[in-house]
């Protein structure tokens, strides 16, 4: 058994790791425009900096392919831990979603493909989490969009999400009455993206505290 879950332990990890590499906002600067999107304005490849380079449709197919990526490596997560562990073991198959959508983040911020050099996985976590807690994803959404209806600024509402992201999984595996082991691993996992997520915006919270973070519809 031990080595079974090492085996999937192991392989979730690469699998998410290799998932998350793949930066759908640089392929969509190239294919549409010839360029990499890391050029141009905060040199990110994430989401809201092919916005507001390139317009709206370049970035839906980014929000696309980043989500698409993640919902995929936390539901091969899943499957590993299931096939390789079972469904009765200690640590649940979901267990495995959480584990592969870690590493998909770490693919997106630090991608293999394109000289580990990506985004700040906002898209990633919130694809993973669409795909693993929907009820906890609607809630942490509904706070983004009250957030941003009030600031205009994606970098606070998307360090808000993260911050509360582990204590209203924490809650729901609870309510769902799942066995402990699950609920502190799950738990820990979502610290540890929640962490990243910060860290990865810590510019921004730099500009958030000098009053100079960008808010949508003002002038560059």
């Amino acid at each position: 058994m031990v080595l079974h879950v090492i085996a999937a332990c192991v392989l979730t990890a690469l699998a998410g790791y290799l998932l998350g590499s793949i930066l759908f906002g640089v392929l969509v600067s190239k294919t549409m425009f010839n360029e990499d999107v890391r050029t141009h304005g905060s040199g990110n490849a994430g989401m809201t900096n092919v916005l507001r380079t390139y317009g709206k449709l370049p970035a839906v197919l980014t929000i696309i392919g980043d989500v698409g990526k993640s919902v995929a490596a936390a539901s091969l997560g899943r499957l590993l831990f299931a096939s390789l562990i079972g469904t009765d073991a200690l640590l649940a198959p979901v267990c495995g979603a959480y584990l592969a959508a870690i590493f998909c983040m770490i693919g997106h911020s630090r991608p293999l493909y394109f000289g580990f050099k990506g985004g700040k996985c906002v898209l990633v976590g919130a694809g993973a989490a669409l795909s693993i807690s929907p009820i906890v994803c609607g809630i942490l959404l509904l706070v983004f969009l009250i957030q941003f209806a009030f600031s205009r600024i994606v970098s606070l509402g998307s360090i808000m999400v993260a911050a509360l992201f582990p204590v209203v999984t924490l809650i729901y595996w609870v309510v769902c009455g799942v066995n402990v082991p699950t609920v502190i691993f799950n738990t820990l996992c979502c610290v540890i993206m929640a962490t990243m997520v910060i860290w990865l915006h810590r510019s921004n919270i730099e500009r958030l505290k000098n009053g100079t973070e960008y808010r949508f519809g003002s002038q560059k």
